[in-house]
Parts: C-alpha cells; structure tokens; sequence
C-alpha cells in the first residue's frame, strides 16, 4: 500500500520569526531574481534600451540611479546580426566590457535552449542577468498560441532563474489595439503575465518622438512609471518619475538601528515600540508591520557591524530583540561592562544583567 506523502508546512508565527534571506536584485527595486518581460511596440527601441541594460549590469554602473549587482550578462539577441550589434554597442558605450556576452542564435524552448542556458551559467557562474531578444524566437515557427503552451514555456524559464539565482529578461510585443491597462496589451495569453515575476511595458508618446513611458508592475516591486527619452547615442535616459517617495532599502534601516544601538547595549520591544524609535514622524514609512520583515531581511548587514537580531514571541507579544555585540558603560556609573543574557522568570523575555571587570 503506497502512503501519501505528508505535506511540508510552517506555521505562520514560525514564519513570521524565521530570518530571511534578502530578494536578490540586479537592478535595485526593479529588477530581481526570477522571470520577467519587457513588452512594446515593434521599432520602438526595446533592443537598444536591452543592449544598454546588459552593459550597464556587467560593468556595474547605475541604471537611472539605481545600483545594480554587477556580473557577467548574457543577451541573446536573436533578431540582429554580430554586424548591427557591434555598430549599437560603438554608439552607446566607448568600452563594452568582457563579461558582457552576445548570441545572435540558439536553440528553441523544448529543443536544446535550456540545456544551452544550463551550460552557459555553469561556465560563467557569476552571471546575473539573461536577455533574451525576442520570446517568439525561442518558441519556432510552429508554435501553438495557447494558455497552457504560454504558461509550460515561460515556466521553464522560470525554472532556471530561479535555480541559478538570476534575472532572465524576455523582450516581447504588444498588440496593436488600445486597452485602459496597458499590460493587458502584452502579446499572448493571460499566462504570460501570470507566470513572469514582473512586467514592464514600453510606449512611445507617438511614434518617431523618442519619448516613452515605461510601465512597471511585478510580486516583489511598485507600481512604478518611468519616463524616458532617448538621446543621440540611443541611450534611454530617465527624466520623471512616478515615485516621489523613495523606498525603504536595506541600508537604510541598518542605519536607522546603527543609530539606535549607538548608546545602548540592547533593545527589547514590539513591533510598534521599535517602529516609533527609529522612525518617530512616519518620514520613512517604518511602519511596525514592515519592520520586523526588515530586521529579517537584514540579519547578515547587521551583524557585520556587530549587532545581532531576534524575532520571537514572548508571553502573548511578538518582541524585536537587538542587541550589541561590543562592551557598554553601565548606565550611571560610567565603569564599563558586559552584558549577560540571563533567563526571567514569569516567561521568555531575557533580561540583561551588566557587571564591572
């Protein structure tokens, strides 16, 4: 008699206390780990804004002032020639570096591409970024425009970014026909859209003008809108942008809590108590629901600078626990000291006990 294998499950007051490793960007607050798709018009210039992105990402330069995570980019740019490639990049950059790569051919989705990607990643094992110009050439000529055939392929990919730990960048059309939302001008099924990470769409203000709005949408990022204009050398460069309130990034609650920890051996509190600390006014949108996330998210950056992070519950109350590494002055005395973490009794909460040397 077969037994059914037992689901793995968590529950969520475990989870809500397990540390947790940071999404991995490329690009910072656009572009993560996984599966994505960049969508316009035919001409409207997807594979200069492409080409751009993978030199940028290999020598590490800011994309419209956000930091990218340098590394070896692969652009398949299946519609080009070595000739025209060649000609873009002597336009847009005076040095294309060598861990830039191009491929004006591959193998299609089901016979062989995903062997050739596997293979690629496994000989340039700090690849962070994949672009492939155009989804519909990896797909053949024969290819059956359905549902299920859209959410197999795109899944395969998927598959892949999300086992090396990279950004796979599908450059893909829009229809013609107009919509009120414009991701729903995304060539192909439903599937598309539900099965990439996030989706980013390019539309000229009208054709030939050289600007363009780029509108992106995923799990893990805003609602952003970019607008865009394209220079002389066919570079688009940023000159709006829809948000105006930035982003609470990693190194800024490090700081916030480096503050915090600066006259002080440790912190123990809630959610809210530490939220009101850090962030009194509200300017940085601490709120006490993200900044438990936070502290998880950052348990690696903290403790390079010797502070160490708990997430727990304690008599009916999630608590935050910060807690410095270095010797402190004993409040009062002005002696220095170390602190021992010593269990109370009526919980779990710890308490911390200083004592002269």
């Amino acid at each position: 008699m077969n037994k059914t294998k037992r689901l793995q499950t968590i529950d969520g007051e475990s989870l809500m206390s397990l540390p947790l490793t940071p999404l991995n960007f490329v690009v910072d607050t656009r572009l993560s780990q996984g599966l994505h798709i960049l969508a316009g018009s035919p001409k409207v210039g997807k594979s200069w804004l492409a080409l751009w992105l993978s030199v940028m990402v290999a020598k590490g330069e800011p994309v419209w002032g956000m930091s990218v995570k340098q590394g070896t980019t692969l652009y398949l740019c299946l519609e080009d020639s070595t000739l025209r490639i060649q000609n873009r990049l002597f336009e847009i950059t005076e040095d294309a570096p060598a861990n830039v790569h191009f491929s004006t051919g591959s193998d299609i989705l089901g016979k062989g591409l995903e062997e050739q990607l596997c293979t690629f990643l496994t000989e340039h094992p700090n690849t962070v970024l994949v672009i492939i110009d155009t989804l519909q050439m990896i797909r053949g000529t024969n290819y059956d425009n359905t549902y299920a055939n859209d959410y197999r392929d795109l899944s395969a990919l998927k598959r892949i970014a999300d086992a090396h730990g990279i950004a796979i960048l599908l450059i893909h059309h829009l229809r013609k026909e107009t919509a009120d939302d414009v991701f729903n001008r995304i060539s192909g099924t439903t599937a598309i859209s539900g099965a990439v990470d996030s989706s980013f769409t390019l539309v000229e203000e009208r054709r030939g003008s050289g600007k363009a709005k780029l509108s992106c949408i995923g799990r893990d990022i805003e609602y952003r809108e970019l607008s865009l204009e394209r220079n002389t050398e066919n570079v688009w460069e940023m000159v709006a942008d829809s948000r105006t309130q930035p982003e609470l990034l990693g190194d800024r609650i490090v700081f916030f809590v480096s503050e915090l920890m600066r006259d002080r051996a440790e912190f123990i509190g809630t959610p809210t108590e530490l939220s009101e600390k850090i962030d009194p006014v509200g300017v940085e949108r601490i709120t006490p629901k993200k900044v438990s996330r936070l502290i998880l998210q950052n348990l690696d950056t903290l403790s390079k600078i010797g502070i160490s992070g708990v997430v727990r519950r304690s008599n009916g109350k999630r608590l935050i626990e910060l807690r410095r590494a270095d010797s402190v002055d004993i409040p009062g005395t002005g002696e220095s000291g170390t602190c021992d973490p010593v269990e109370a009794t009526g919980g779990d909460l710890r308490e911390v006990f200083c004592h002269g040397e």
